[in-house]
């Protein structure tokens, strides 16, 4: 079985008497704390969404398919989304031949699937031959409550989650009463009647677009948002996804403005409870890096703040739009701050071509090598934990953090180790400092902090 190891975290549900777990993998529960909050579902191995990825589906270029969902994953998906939903191709042999691959691909199948499609035959076939826990995406009470059951126990007899949109026989909920009527009938179907367990359901509250200059839109992500903190309170144990693209659509064609909303809405929405998005990773910029101006206008269309918020938002955006020349400027400014400033800049942004030589001009200023580990670059990392703690930071940022943290401490190593030939501590300070077990998933996020951490510890004397 395919064990998601990528988004596990440790929780002290003696702090949290309501906390279960979304169980998202073979064996294990798979456990999001509130701290933490958030699974990144990475949204480009769908041929509704990605013209490429279609493309290559079209053409049965698989291995070339397969490495987008490797770079999904790569690039910090924790879960990836697979929809072969297409008129020109056979959905269901296309789905099958696409997952029978990835179970071939270790550095693919080691996160969750995500089997996204509108017709059950296609879903049905993608959980006959994935491996491991599964999300199923999704059922809804569109076509009535019999069919809704018929498929809520399959899914359940697979062993799968589910998403279940907020959907009825009337139609889409649109507004914040619609979201949260739809989201208990379809919670009370399942928990009571199925015997669904509560942790493997995951609502989708529709996410729709902002600033369209229609009337009836200015509420939309305040009322997903709300309507969120609604189904978090009431509804125990489930998790609440959605597209966050759909938010920007108003905005195609301004990567800028699309990235700050996305930022912009995932930051309150996650507050709210919302646990799971489908998202494009590098779609998102770090909240607090934001500039100050655009955020208040786009705060004020997500917030509803303003009656004319989209009006100002659209006239700002033409003074932020992309354009080939901007696009391949590179500010090199930031190269002629402090040397802790560059290194807190590199490690925050993820940038690692020039961290190696940022960190040499650090250690000729450090009595030892080992503490360029030890001050300029866990500064750095603080920053990041501080961003990625309050919400301002998302896991994708945050894994190219940890790359540029464990390229400079691959730099450091052969250093540390002449250290300590040079000056081997003494049998009293060997026998003193004692022994530590230390354990991750090997190829995990975390275990990049874990090797970090043996370093400092090895070098204080302790027996890793």
């Amino acid at each position: 079985m395919n064990l998601s190891t990528a988004i596990e975290h440790k929780h002290n549900t003696e702090t949290d008497s309501n906390f279960r777990p979304l169980k998202l993998s073979g064996l294990e529960p798979l456990v999001i704390t509130p701290e933490s909050n958030f699974v990144n579902v990475g949204e480009r191995t769908n041929v509704a969404g990605s013209r490429k990825f279609l493309r290559l589906i079209k053409e049965e270029k698989f291995d070339e398919a397969l490495a987008i969902a490797r770079d999904q994953v790569e690039g910090g998906a924790q879960i990836i989304d697979i929809n072969m939903d297409d008129g020109l191709i056979d959905g269901k042999e296309a789905m099958v031949n696409f997952l029978n691959l990835i179970v071939s691909e270790p550095d693919i199948s080691r996160v969750p699937i995500m089997i996204d499609s509108s017709k059950w035959e296609i879903i049905e076939a993608g959980l006959q031959v994935v491996q491991g826990k599964c999300v199923v995406n999704s059922i809804s009470l569109k076509e009535g409550e019999e069919e809704f059951l018929l498929h809520a126990k399959k899914i359940k007899r697979y062993g799968a989650a589910v998403i279940v949109m907020a959907f009825d026989e009337v139609g889409q909920a649109d507004n914040y009463d619609r979201r949260i009527e739809i989201a208990q009938r379809s919670y009370d179907l399942l928990v009571n009647k199925v015997n669904f367990p509560p942790e493997d359901i995951i609502f989708d509250l529709n996410i729709f677009p902002v600033a369209t200059g229609m009337d009836e839109h200015r509420k939309n992500a305040i009322d997903f948002i709300e309507a969120t903190r609604w189904v978090k309170e009431n509804l125990p144990y489930v998790s609440v996804s959605g597209g966050v693209s759909n938010i920007s659509f108003s905005f195609r064609g301004n990567n800028a403005v699309r990235e700050a909303m996305h930022s912009v809405f995932l930051y309150h929405a996650i507050q709210a409870g919302m646990n799971i998005g489908i998202v494009n990773p590098t779609m998102l910029q770090v909240y607090d890096d934001i500039p100050k101006d655009l955020l208040e206008y786009v705060e004020d269309v997500m917030l509803d703040r303003r009656d004319d918020a989209t009006e100002r938002l659209l006239e700002f955006a033409e003074t932020v739009k992309n354009n080939k020349s901007e696009k391949n400027k590179v500010d090199l400014s930031w190269r002629e701050e402090a040397l802790q400033d560059r290194i807190t800049r590199a490690l925050v942004k993820g940038i690692d071509t020039y961290i190696l030589e940022d960190v040499e001009e650090a250690r000729q200023q450090s009595e030892k090598p080992i503490q360029v580990i030890e001050n300029h670059l866990m500064t750095g990392m603080n920053v990041v934990g501080d961003l990625f703690g309050s919400g301002k930071m998302f896991l994708p940022q945050v894994v190219k953090s940890a790359r540029v943290m464990k390229k400079a401490v691959a730099y450091l190593l052969p250093y540390i180790e002449d250290e300590k030939l040079k000056n081997p501590p003494s049998e009293e300070e060997k026998s003193g400092a004692g022994k530590i077990l230390m354990a991750t998933v090997k190829g995990d996020v975390h275990d990049i902090g874990k090797n970090i951490v043996s370093v400092v510890h090895a070098c204080n004397n302790y027996e890793i």
